[in-house]
């Protein structure tokens, strides 16, 4: 049975895509969030699923039941699902990826989304990606770029990458975009160590304006960035009323600099960590 399930034909215009996956590559949800804030903005319907069987392992990625009006059970499986976002006043239109990181045959895998892409003729591609850092909430969140060429990370002013290590999809993916010849960048926004537990609406939106700069497709951010400057505000005051911690953050901020790098005390940041995340829930963040 082929795992591309087609439920539509979009006709789109010079198409670009958006894509992210929950899982390891999806630090604060920074990455996923960011596009499930761009498509609550649209009544969206996905034109092409990748069916699971193939591809998860279901009691790692169980399927969650949900009971409907009337008492009817319905299952929804773990699934990769392609958007059609028509832009009618724009040269252009996009198409939104988004899914979790699978299990199994990731060659596989990957190859079968480059192959929807490719043949809705995708331009470019950009995914997204999140990792926790020793960054502080408080600086511009840090952007990586990680790309098919190395002068497209130039291009946008990004700061490469010196990772070498395991990965996860999104390298894989690179990997097979580079295979079917579409240009694709991979932008990874870091998020503070101290704030992992929690949604990081921050590193969204710095995700969602960079990918729109990047593939010269406008979006409408005013609303998340109105939520990434409240979350500022929440951290602020558990800053304000710690003094421990608002030193223990503008070391971090001198860090940021590249004249200054004093030493951490790493027992003291872990403190810190758990003080902060206790702070931010009892505030029902």
């Amino acid at each position: 049975m082929d795992p591309i399930r087609r439920l539509g034909r979009p006709a789109l215009r010079c198409p670009r895509a958006l894509l992210a996956w929950q899982g390891w590559n999806d630090a604060s949800d920074a990455a996923s969030g960011a596009l499930a804030y761009l498509l609550g903005q649209f009544e969206l319907e996905p034109f092409v699923v990748i069916e699971p069987e193939e591809f998860y392992d279901f009691q790692v990625h169980r399927p969650l039941v949900k009971i409907e009006e009337g008492g009817t059970r319905r299952l929804t499986w773990p699934a990769t699902r392609f958007y059609a976002v028509e832009l009618p006043h724009q040269e252009r239109d996009l198409i939104v990826v988004t899914g979790d990181e699978p299990n199994l045959r990731w060659k596989t895998y990957t190859r079968l989304v480059a192959q929807v892409l490719s043949e809705k003729d995708v331009e470019a591609v950009v995914t997204l990606g999140a990792f926790i850092g020793e960054v502080a909430h408080t600086v511009p969140v840090p952007l990586i770029g990680v790309a098919t060429d190395p002068a497209l990370v130039t291009a946008h002013h990004l700061t490469a990458s010196g990772y070498e290590g395991p990965t996860g999809i999104v390298g894989v993916f690179l990997e097979a975009c580079r295979e079917v010849g579409v240009p694709a960048l991979s932008l990874w926004a870091a998020v503070p160590h101290y704030l992992a537990a929690n949604p990081n609406p921050r590193a969204m939106l710095a995700l969602l304006d960079k990918a729109a700069a990047v593939l010269e497709v406008p979006l409408d951010t005013a609303e998340l960035a109105k939520v990434a400057e409240e979350f500022k505000e929440r951290v602020d005051a558990a800053m304000a009323e710690n003094e421990t911690f608002q030193a223990y953050v503008r070391r971090l901020e001198a860090e940021a600099r590249p004249q200054v790098r004093p030493g951490l005390d790493p027992r003291g940041g872990d403190r810190l960590i758990s003080e902060i995340e206790e702070f931010l829930r009892g505030r029902g963040s």
